[in-house]
Protein backbone atom coordinates (compact mmCIF):
# COMPACT_ATOMS: atom_id res chain seq x y z
CA UNK A 1 0.00 0.00 0.00
CA UNK A 2 1.38 3.67 -1.04
CA UNK A 3 1.00 5.61 2.15
CA UNK A 4 1.49 9.31 1.87
CA UNK A 5 3.81 11.40 4.48
CA UNK A 6 0.75 12.09 6.17
CA UNK A 7 0.08 7.94 6.20
CA UNK A 8 -2.98 8.24 4.14
CA UNK A 9 -3.65 6.03 1.60
CA UNK A 10 -2.55 7.44 -2.11
CA UNK A 11 -3.73 4.92 -4.18
CA UNK A 12 -6.34 5.84 -6.63
CA UNK A 13 -9.52 4.33 -5.54
CA UNK A 14 -9.84 2.30 -8.77
CA UNK A 15 -6.23 0.95 -7.59
CA UNK A 16 -8.39 0.09 -4.57
CA UNK A 17 -11.14 -1.94 -6.46
CA UNK A 18 -8.74 -3.56 -8.96
CA UNK A 19 -6.99 -5.14 -5.92
CA UNK A 20 -10.14 -6.25 -4.33
CA UNK A 21 -11.48 -7.57 -7.36
CA UNK A 22 -8.07 -9.64 -7.96
CA UNK A 23 -7.97 -11.02 -4.34
CA UNK A 24 -11.73 -11.90 -4.34
CA UNK A 25 -11.01 -14.10 -7.92
CA UNK A 26 -8.27 -15.68 -6.79
CA UNK A 27 -9.68 -16.48 -3.48
CA UNK A 28 -12.60 -18.14 -5.05
CA UNK A 29 -10.67 -19.46 -8.33
CA UNK A 30 -11.38 -23.04 -7.49
CA UNK A 31 -15.01 -22.50 -6.34
CA UNK A 32 -15.89 -20.98 -9.37
CA UNK A 33 -14.24 -23.26 -11.62
CA UNK A 34 -16.70 -25.90 -10.38
CA UNK A 35 -19.47 -24.03 -10.57
CA UNK A 36 -18.84 -22.97 -14.20
CA UNK A 37 -18.31 -26.74 -14.80
CA UNK A 38 -21.84 -27.64 -13.14
CA UNK A 39 -23.59 -25.47 -15.99
CA UNK A 40 -21.27 -26.42 -19.16
CA UNK A 41 -20.39 -28.74 -21.19
CA UNK A 42 -17.25 -28.13 -22.21
CA UNK A 43 -13.62 -26.60 -21.04
CA UNK A 44 -14.00 -23.96 -23.26
CA UNK A 45 -17.23 -23.25 -22.20
CA UNK A 46 -16.67 -22.99 -18.89
CA UNK A 47 -13.77 -21.08 -19.39
CA UNK A 48 -16.16 -18.47 -21.26
CA UNK A 49 -18.70 -18.35 -18.01
CA UNK A 50 -15.92 -17.49 -15.78
CA UNK A 51 -15.33 -14.43 -17.93
CA UNK A 52 -18.61 -13.45 -17.85
CA UNK A 53 -18.73 -14.26 -13.98
CA UNK A 54 -15.30 -12.20 -13.72
CA UNK A 55 -16.99 -9.32 -15.75
CA UNK A 56 -19.94 -9.23 -13.46
CA UNK A 57 -18.39 -8.57 -10.43
CA UNK A 58 -15.94 -6.10 -11.87
CA UNK A 59 -18.93 -4.40 -12.94
CA UNK A 60 -20.98 -4.98 -9.69
CA UNK A 61 -17.71 -4.29 -7.19
CA UNK A 62 -18.57 -0.67 -7.42
CA UNK A 63 -21.77 -1.14 -5.61
CA UNK A 64 -21.56 -3.09 -3.35
CA UNK A 65 -23.06 -2.36 0.26
CA UNK A 66 -21.27 -4.92 2.26
CA UNK A 67 -25.02 -6.20 3.47
CA UNK A 68 -23.83 -9.48 3.04
CA UNK A 69 -20.07 -11.09 2.61
CA UNK A 70 -18.38 -11.16 0.13
CA UNK A 71 -18.08 -14.50 -1.24
CA UNK A 72 -22.35 -14.05 -1.37
CA UNK A 73 -21.88 -11.26 -3.36
CA UNK A 74 -19.69 -13.39 -5.69
CA UNK A 75 -21.94 -16.15 -6.21
CA UNK A 76 -24.80 -14.15 -6.15
CA UNK A 77 -23.24 -12.65 -9.56
CA UNK A 78 -21.71 -16.05 -10.45
CA UNK A 79 -25.55 -17.53 -10.16
CA UNK A 80 -26.94 -14.77 -11.93
CA UNK A 81 -24.12 -15.20 -14.87
CA UNK A 82 -24.97 -18.86 -15.05
CA UNK A 83 -28.44 -18.58 -15.34
CA UNK A 84 -27.70 -16.31 -18.08
CA UNK A 85 -25.49 -18.53 -19.77
CA UNK A 86 -28.06 -22.19 -19.72
CA UNK A 87 -30.86 -19.42 -20.81
CA UNK A 88 -28.89 -18.51 -23.96
CA UNK A 89 -28.20 -22.15 -24.23
CA UNK A 90 -29.71 -23.72 -27.88
CA UNK A 91 -28.00 -26.69 -28.56
CA UNK A 92 -29.35 -30.18 -28.63
CA UNK A 93 -25.86 -31.69 -27.52
CA UNK A 94 -26.28 -34.45 -25.22
CA UNK A 95 -24.62 -33.19 -21.67
CA UNK A 96 -22.11 -36.03 -21.45
CA UNK A 97 -20.40 -35.78 -24.79
CA UNK A 98 -18.00 -32.92 -23.48
CA UNK A 99 -17.37 -34.21 -19.73
CA UNK A 100 -14.74 -32.66 -17.72
CA UNK A 101 -13.56 -34.63 -15.09
CA UNK A 102 -12.95 -33.31 -11.66
CA UNK A 103 -9.74 -33.08 -10.45
CA UNK A 104 -8.88 -35.12 -7.07
CA UNK A 105 -5.15 -36.08 -6.20
CA UNK A 106 -5.32 -39.35 -4.99
CA UNK A 107 -2.39 -42.04 -3.49
CA UNK A 108 -2.83 -44.54 -6.17
CA UNK A 109 -3.90 -44.32 -10.03
CA UNK A 110 -6.83 -46.87 -9.25
CA UNK A 111 -8.19 -44.93 -6.59
CA UNK A 112 -7.83 -41.54 -8.83
CA UNK A 113 -9.71 -43.20 -11.90
CA UNK A 114 -12.90 -44.19 -8.81
CA UNK A 115 -12.85 -40.92 -8.08
CA UNK A 116 -13.22 -39.16 -11.25
CA UNK A 117 -15.49 -41.74 -12.61
CA UNK A 118 -17.93 -41.15 -9.34
CA UNK A 119 -17.54 -37.28 -9.92
CA UNK A 120 -18.43 -37.18 -13.18
CA UNK A 121 -21.44 -39.54 -12.21
CA UNK A 122 -22.78 -37.03 -9.98
CA UNK A 123 -21.90 -34.07 -11.97
CA UNK A 124 -23.88 -35.66 -14.96
CA UNK A 125 -26.96 -36.60 -11.98
CA UNK A 126 -26.78 -32.70 -11.16
CA UNK A 127 -26.80 -31.46 -14.57
CA UNK A 128 -29.81 -33.00 -15.20
CA UNK A 129 -31.88 -32.11 -11.72
CA UNK A 130 -34.40 -29.15 -12.52
CA UNK A 131 -32.49 -25.72 -12.46
CA UNK A 132 -33.96 -24.83 -8.89
CA UNK A 133 -32.61 -27.92 -7.41
CA UNK A 134 -29.11 -28.02 -9.12
CA UNK A 135 -28.62 -24.52 -7.91
CA UNK A 136 -29.18 -25.43 -4.00
CA UNK A 137 -26.59 -28.70 -4.80
CA UNK A 138 -23.94 -26.82 -6.13
CA UNK A 139 -23.64 -24.21 -3.94
CA UNK A 140 -23.69 -26.77 -0.92
CA UNK A 141 -21.28 -28.52 -2.42
CA UNK A 142 -19.29 -25.60 -2.21
CA UNK A 143 -19.93 -25.43 1.60
CA UNK A 144 -22.72 -22.72 1.31
CA UNK A 145 -24.83 -22.68 4.88
CA UNK A 146 -28.68 -22.41 4.22
CA UNK A 147 -28.41 -18.47 4.87
CA UNK A 148 -25.84 -17.70 1.94
CA UNK A 149 -27.22 -20.16 -0.39
CA UNK A 150 -30.68 -18.01 0.67
CA UNK A 151 -28.91 -15.19 -0.01
CA UNK A 152 -27.44 -15.55 -3.22
CA UNK A 153 -30.49 -17.51 -4.79
CA UNK A 154 -33.14 -15.25 -3.37
CA UNK A 155 -35.01 -17.49 -1.36
CA UNK A 156 -36.02 -18.47 2.24
CA UNK A 157 -33.93 -20.74 4.66
CA UNK A 158 -36.36 -23.31 5.13
CA UNK A 159 -37.02 -23.27 1.19
CA UNK A 160 -33.21 -23.76 0.93
CA UNK A 161 -33.67 -26.47 2.94
CA UNK A 162 -36.59 -28.36 0.88
CA UNK A 163 -35.07 -28.09 -1.69
CA UNK A 164 -31.72 -29.85 -0.76
CA UNK A 165 -33.53 -32.64 0.47
CA UNK A 166 -35.57 -32.80 -2.55
CA UNK A 167 -33.21 -32.82 -4.57
CA UNK A 168 -30.58 -35.40 -2.24
CA UNK A 169 -33.87 -37.60 -2.55
CA UNK A 170 -33.75 -37.37 -6.95
CA UNK A 171 -29.88 -38.03 -6.49
CA UNK A 172 -30.47 -41.34 -4.42
CA UNK A 173 -32.79 -42.64 -7.33
CA UNK A 174 -30.76 -41.56 -9.88
CA UNK A 175 -27.84 -42.91 -8.78
CA UNK A 176 -29.49 -45.73 -7.58
CA UNK A 177 -28.84 -45.59 -3.64
CA UNK A 178 -30.72 -46.88 -1.55
CA UNK A 179 -32.30 -44.99 1.39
Amino acid sequence: MALSASGEDRRTPRAGLQERFENLLAQNKASLARLATSYTRSRSDRDDLLQEIAMGLWQALPNFREECSERTFLFRIAHNRCITYISRRRSTEPLDEHEDALSDPAPTVESRIDADQRSQRLMRAVRKLPLHYHQVVVLALEGMDYRETSAVLGISESNVGVRLNRARALLKAALGEST
